[in-house]
């Protein structure tokens, strides 16, 4: 028995499989119809009262299936509006990250540079893609202005 609820768990989890499954029958059951007019299978009771529960069953189950995956869906939206991708990115961009001025440069230029700390690195190559490159120089930029701006509102002492 644990073999079967075994596989009929693994089976329940396989979307591609499932899709073929229901494709199959689908088609299984569009032959039948004409079979079952040929055959005279029409005029029996057991044969009609058979296909109703069948069609009562995968009614169910089809909407059950539904169901589940909305129930998913939801959760999954749920996650992210209390957990956005943008902000775990900028948290990671900025305990991955730091801004230092450029050795030999005046304090008051605004030209900086982003370092990755040693122990928090990107994997290799991770920082070489052109979009990383480009988001990073913005947001250095972004965060020499505002040093800039706070050097010149605090006056410097002497």
């Amino acid at each position: 028995m644990a073999v079967v609820k075994s596989l009929w768990a693994s089976i329940q989890g396989d979307p591609v499989f499932m899709r073929r499954v229901n494709g199959w029958l689908t088609i299984f059951w569009i032959l039948m119809i004409p079979f079952s007019v040929m055959m005279g299978l029409l005029s029996s009771v057991a044969y009609v009262s058979t296909l109703s529960l069948w069609a009562l069953v995968s009614g169910h189950w089809s909407a059950w299936q539904a169901a589940r995956v909305e129930v998913e869906q939801m959760a999954e939206a749920d996650d992210l509006a209390k957990n956005p991708i943008e902000e775990r990115v900028v948290e990671k961009l900025v305990k991955e990250t730091t801004v230092e001025p450029v050795s030999g440069a005046p304090a008051s230029s605004t030209t900086t540079t982003t370092t990755t700390t040693t122990e928090n690195a990107p994997p290799a190559g991770a920082a070489d893609a052109p979009w990383i490159r480009s988001r990073l120089a913005e947001i250095s930029g972004q965060m020499a202005e505002l040093q800039q701006h706070l050097e010149d509102a605090v006056p410097s002492p002497g």
